[in-house]
């Protein structure tokens, strides 16, 4: 019969194809990538600000380029540093972390934890994450040495916004800070960061791993200036030109990554609305290290004047 020769090859160029696309996918996890954006959030007449936000790092020990890469970052000369969270992924990450993470310990910084830090990973089918209810995250798992990881970044003193405030003065800004636990886990707890954000701070900052609009909700009705969040991996597997078909999370997909507003429809100057930055992230789950249309990002925030 014709047919069984078509089938053949149809099943051959199938095979090839995703082979190819799993190469390339496995390539473009180890592409790392320097966003910039200028930001207009401070008051007329102050220095810019010059504010490196990382996010879901998911280190292993053996990811030597990420680790290199990282380092040198410290070259930018940042201000201050956010760290969304999604640090680990691998129980001896620690050390490795704050080796890669180097001179930027020097700097001012913030930071939350996200699910990454708390609970080992396991093996997921990225594409899983398309389906209803997929992102819920495994709790029964051995636990990740956090609190190794929280100590590391107090001792370099970095704001601890887990559920809690900060400030800091940077270059004669004053900035203050609001920050929630992972809501991905349900571990944030609104009411203890409930409330107008300091009206008497030259720039309100506020803190999440994960985007959820409950807590985005919140932080832009309390009258924080910007909103800085992870988790999305900026959608992960996406369709060319980057378009994102999931957050896991239920931000929707056109604000996965990158500079937005929220509400999405508000713009500057709206009364209860912030600027949203979501980073899409260094890093991927160990066990699948791929990426298709969004590589790894850090991205350097420069914060100017409105």
């Amino acid at each position: 019969m014709a047919l069984l020769p078509i089938l053949r090859r149809t099943l051959a160029l199938g095979t090839v194809t995703g082979a190819g696309l799993a190469s390339y996918a496995a390539w473009e996890a180890r592409q790392y990538t320097l966003r910039r954006l200028t930001v207009p959030l401070l008051p007329p007449g102050h220095a810019p600000l010059r504010v490196l936000h990382l996010s879901d790092i998911h280190m292993a020990p053996d990811q030597r380029a990420k680790q290199d890469w990282l380092r040198g970052l410290a070259d930018l000369g940042p201000d201050l540093v956010v760290n969304t969270g999604d640090n680990l992924s691998h129980m001896h990450a620690v050390p490795v972390v704050t080796d890669a993470l180097g001179g930027l310990l020097d700097v001012p910084g913030a930071y939350v934890m996200g699910s990454n830090d708390y609970y080992s990973p396991g093996m997921r089918n990225p594409f899983a994450y398309l389906f209803p209810d997929s992102g819920k995250r495994n709790t029964h798992v051995p636990q990740l040495p956090w609190p190794e990881l929280k100590d590391r970044f107090d001792d370099a003193g970095w704001l601890d916004l887990t559920n809690g405030f900060g400030a800091l003065e940077v270059k004669g800004t004053r900035i203050a800070f609001a920050g929630v636990d992972d809501p991905h886990l349900k571990y944030d707890d609104l009411e203890r960061v409930a409330g107008p954000a300091d009206a008497t701070a030259d720039l309100r900052l506020a803190v999440t791993h994960a985007p959820y609009l409950r807590v985005l909700d919140q932080f832009a009705a309390d009258g924080y200036d910007a909103i800085i969040a992870g988790h999305t991996h900026g959608g992960q597997v996406c369709l060319p030109g980057g378009r994102a078909l999931t957050t896991n999370c239920d931000l929707e997909p056109a604000r996965a990554r990158g500079l937005h507003r929220h509400p999405a429809d508000s713009e500057p100057g709206d009364d209860g609305s912030a600027w949203l930055h979501v980073s899409a992230g260094l890093g991927t789950n160990p066990y699948v290290r791929l990426r298709v249309a969004c590589r790894p990002e850090a991205t350097l925030l420069t914060l100017v004047p409105r």
